[in-house]
């Protein structure tokens, strides 16, 4: 079966919302454990870059592993119906 890129990107998107949201839980949370003291608002800002670097690591991935199964699969199976 053959993902889209934009569904790839739409999966990719969900999966780093959720994963922005556990993050800054545990910023806060962790943080202090480590003697490290940032406001709410750097550990927001601190998460959406992470989530950004996320987005585009998890999409790119998701394209190189989506071409190393086409190549797989070879030349005359690459539309063929699931």
């Amino acid at each position: 079966m053959k993902q889209s890129r934009t569904m790839s990107l739409i999966e990719a998107i969900t999966n780093v919302v959720v994963g922005y949201g556990l993050a800054v839980v545990t910023q806060v949370l962790a943080f202090p454990a480590f003697g490290l003291h940032a406001t709410l608002r750097q550990n927001l800002q601190l998460a959406a870059l992470f989530s950004v670097i996320s987005v585009l690591r998890s999409f790119v991935l998701r394209r190189a592993f989506e071409a190393a199964r086409a190549r797989a699969t070879g030349p005359g199976t690459k539309n063929a119906a699931p």
